[in-house]
């Protein structure tokens, strides 16, 4: 439910190399025929800048000539998309908090993590984002979080706040050190995230699985000193995480997506965040014990 398995697919999407603007036209410092001053001499004014198409992806088609989308992503688009799924999950999360008991949150909780799992593997696998499908996820993680906040809250009050404030201090700096260039996006640090996201969650996987033959399974979890490691390395990866959310989206503007490609811009994002809150109110659950 906190993996972005499909970035790649998204990336290769939405920032495919622009064509240039005349292949057949002459080479550097060859003069033009004549026939071409003229017609180029007869052509309209500058009309603003035009952009190649978003690859032809099935449904992400726009009407725009050439298949070029008839209108196209946008950081507003993004931020208002993004905004709509906090709402709904702050909404949801507040009924989940008023409704989990303090001793059993079971069914809450298994409404949230199976509805949001499935929902969200469909949504990183077919690309399928739109108001509904990232409206309803957003609504099955805000259960998930209300509930799980309220059990830890129980255990320890104030910590929600303290995670909340943890998970914004580090998005925000993140996406300052992003927009400086502290922090710059090459194939290489795909590589090492993508590696090191699918790393962690296959060591979350054994470690499960090594609960049902020893108690506390591989340790990574039971609040230990290498559950605190752990809990660190997955805050950091999800912090780079973050930063490919943030260079899929610039790089979808600058390449011409289509503007409908913004509800999965937000999905991705809102998946990245909900992670890093959960790592970090682990890791403040470790440390208050």
């Amino acid at each position: 439910m906190a993996n972005n398995p499909a970035l790649n697919k998204f990336r290769s999407t939405v920032m495919a190399p622009a064509r240039p603007a005349n292949p057949a036209g002459p080479g550097m410092g060859q003069a033009p025929p004549v026939g071409q001053l003229e017609q180029m001499y007869n052509q309209p004014a500058y009309g603003g800048p035009t952009y190649p198409p978003t690859g032809g992806v099935p449904g992400y088609g726009g009407g725009g000539s050439g298949g070029a989308p008839s209108r196209y992503m946008t950081l507003d688009a993004v931020v208002v998309r993004f905004s709509a799924m906090l709402a709904v999950l702050f909404t949801t999360g507040a009924v989940a908090w008023a409704l989990t008991p303090r001793s059993n949150a079971t069914p809450i909780l298994l409404i949230g993590v199976m509805g949001g799992l499935a929902l969200g593997l469909y949504i990183s696998f077919t690309m399928k984002a739109n108001a509904v499908t990232s409206l309803v996820y957003a609504g099955f993680e805000g259960l998930f979080l209300g509930a799980i906040s309220r059990l830890f809250n129980a255990q320890y009050a104030g910590i929600v706040v303290q995670a909340l404030t943890g998970t914004v201090m580090v998005a925000g700096g993140v996406l300052i050190a992003y927009k400086v260039g502290a922090i710059r996006v090459t194939p290489k640090f795909w590589r090492v995230t993508i590696a090191a996201t699918i790393g962690v969650f296959g060591l979350m996987v054994v470690n499960m699985i090594a609960y049902l033959f020893h108690p506390g399974g591989l340790g990574l979890r039971d609040g230990g000193t290498l559950a605190i490691v752990f809990s660190l390395l997955c805050i950091g990866i999800a912090a780079m995480n973050l930063v490919l959310d943030f260079d899929v989206i610039e790089q979808g503007i600058k390449h011409g997506a289509d503007e409908k490609l913004a509800w999965y811009a937000a999905f991705g994002l809102m998946v990245t965040l909900v992670w890093l809150y959960l790592e970090i109110l682990r890791l403040l659950g470790y440390l208050r014990n």
